[in-house]
């Protein structure tokens, strides 16, 4: 299975987790401090909110597909590589309170896209009580 995964950067994080709520139905699958994500499958969608500046509008963050395992992250890395595209791969990277696999590509307005699995649930980051940009130690989030 896999899904396309859109991470918002949101000025109220309460206010969005209770309208993406009410819109899809459904209630985040996973909340931390600063985040939280619905893991759809009606759509089949990864949405994850990342809490920004409260003054600020939404602005997308980033952009992904979420695939079943490691070996996907790879083939996608080899595809991607094959096709000319500047590819930047994380292994073992802690990033939106998960341990992934992942590979980093840009689009041509530099909007980054991501290729990833999920491996294992991870907590705060070490030495944090509260984690800024949503838990995520990768550059790109």
């Amino acid at each position: 299975m896999s899904r396309v995964q859109l991470a918002l950067r949101v000025a109220d994080l309460e206010g969005s987790i209770a309208f993406y709520s009410r819109l899809f139905g459904a209630e985040p699958a996973k909340r931390r401090p600063g985040y939280a994500n619905f893991a759809l499958t009606d759509p089949a969608l990864k949405l994850v909110l990342i809490e920004g500046d409260p003054d600020a509008d939404t602005r997308l963050d980033h952009l992904g597909v979420e695939v079943g395992t490691s070996d996907e992250v790879t083939a996608a890395a080899e595809r991607l590589a094959r096709v000319g595209l500047a590819t930047r791969q994380e292994t073992d990277t802690t990033c939106c309170y998960a341990v992934q696999d992942k590979v980093w590509v840009q689009g041509p307005g530099k909007e980054p896209w991501e290729v990833y699995v999920v491996k294992a649930d991870a907590g705060l980051p070490a030495g944090s009580a509260d984690a800024p940009d949503g838990g995520c130690a990768c550059t790109t989030c």
